[in-house]
């Protein structure tokens, strides 16, 4: 049984433009289609039904997964360092209101 030879990763030159202006999101809204998914990034204020989209992000199904894995990643590294995130009890439809686009039910 012969095995294919692992590749050696590529080093990569990434490039930060000096004029690049951060993006601050605290809402997205995520949709897919086939073969695209699709992160519109937004600013959303307390108290104001207006949500602006700051950024639209377009990626493989492929390529989002790998972003999952390393945001997962990350994120474990984050808490060992400084401590569980807590996310608000608001029951299982919070990642949906937050990041799904749908609205938190009128009271």
């Amino acid at each position: 049984m012969s095995k294919t030879p692992q590749s050696k990763p590529q080093s990569l030159n990434v490039e930060l433009p000096n004029n690049l202006e951060p993006i601050y999101a605290n809402f997205a809204l995520i949709s897919h289609s086939a073969s695209e998914m699709i992160m519109d990034l937004a600013q959303m204020l307390p108290n104001q039904p207006q949500v602006r989209i700051k950024t639209r992000v377009v990626m493989t199904p492929l390529n989002a997964k790998l972003l999952l894995r390393a945001l997962q990643d990350n994120l474990a590294k984050y808490e060992a360092a400084f401590g569980e995130i807590v996310v608000p009890g608001q029951g299982d439809n919070l990642a949906q209101e937050f990041f799904g686009g749908l609205r938190p039910p009128e009271r």
